[in-house]
């Protein structure tokens, strides 16, 4: 059996989708905090038990009889991330399972600015102590994420963002998608394994595209980190949340995200997403 966390979650929601795709209902089970919200899993008989990180005994037994493990990174800013994978990892090797298998994120460092880069370099090192067979999935940064760092742009003309670095902006359907492959497939993959899009692009770049994409002038203004921050406050975004996105962009200049692998284009069968294909998506959208 392979038991999914997260699964009422956008990202792992559409990996269980993908896994019905490939194999029988009662060989997965979802390890969920509110089952009322997994009932369209149940209905298509996927093994549907309550399981959260902050409870062990209950996270055990919605991982009873698997034999991969699919954990997702926690998104709480304010929870100890590490302490809660932590768990998760302990309850999953308590279970059984023959692989641990977990979301984790391209650029993962422990001296990486971006603090969640931290955290997932430290999951990775449990995963490495715990005794079991483990795959790090090393998603590139998710496009979506582009909605919320570029700003009001489709109304300003202008992406007003503090200094960047290329990114291979990845699409979180498709990083799903390739989780099902390496779950229900046989190929073997041992340790961390990166999943990005095919192309690594700066906000310049970005602006390039939204304009060919608009048929308007996107142009790109680039603020002093402070100055930014001041901006983003004055505008109701709070400070503290301010600085921890800034610190993408600090990572970025690292070059941080900057790599490209052909790995999840190989697993997809096809070429990944684009930004353009997200610029085009939220243009639609607006």
């Amino acid at each position: 059996m392979i038991v999914v966390t997260g699964a009422t979650g956008a990202l792992n929601g559409a990996t269980v989708e993908h896994l019905l795709k490939r194999m029988p209902a009662e060989q997965i089970g979802v390890s969920v905090r509110d089952t009322a919200r997994a009932r369209h899993f149940a209905d298509r008989g996927v093994r549907v038990r309550q399981g959260s990180y902050e409870d062990p005994a209950a996270l055990w037994h919605s991982f009873e009889g698997a034999e991969q493990v699919l954990l997702v990174s926690s998104n709480d800013p304010h929870a100890d991330a590490v302490a809660l994978h932590r768990a998760g990892i302990d309850a999953a090797v308590a279970a059984g399972a023959r692989r641990i298998l977990y979301t984790s994120h391209q650029g993962a460092g422990a001296d990486s600015p971006f603090r969640p880069a931290r955290d997932h370099a430290a999951t990775e090192q449990l995963l490495a102590d715990s005794g079991v067979a483990w795959t790090a999935m090393r998603n590139g940064f998710y496009a979506h994420s582009l909605g919320w760092l570029l700003g009001p742009w489709q109304q300003a003309g202008t992406i007003t963002a503090p200094a960047d670095g290329p990114v291979s902006w990845t699409d979180r359907a498709d990083a799903a998608e390739a989780a099902a492959v390496i779950l229900a497939g046989d190929r073997g993959f041992d340790g961390p394994v990166t999943l990005t899009a095919r192309q690594a692009v700066t906000f310049d770049d970005v602006a390039a595209l939204a304009s060919k994409t608009t048929g308007r002038d996107i142009t790109r203004s680039t603020l002093d980190d402070e100055e930014w921050i001041a901006a983003k406050v004055a505008a109701g975004t709070p400070e503290a949340m301010a600085r921890m996105t800034l610190t993408t962009f600090l990572a970025a200049r690292e070059g941080r995200f900057a790599g490209v692998e052909p790995l999840l284009a190989d697993l997809l069968g096809r070429a990944p997403r684009t930004v353009a294909d997200q610029l085009a998506a939220d243009t639609d959208a607006a």
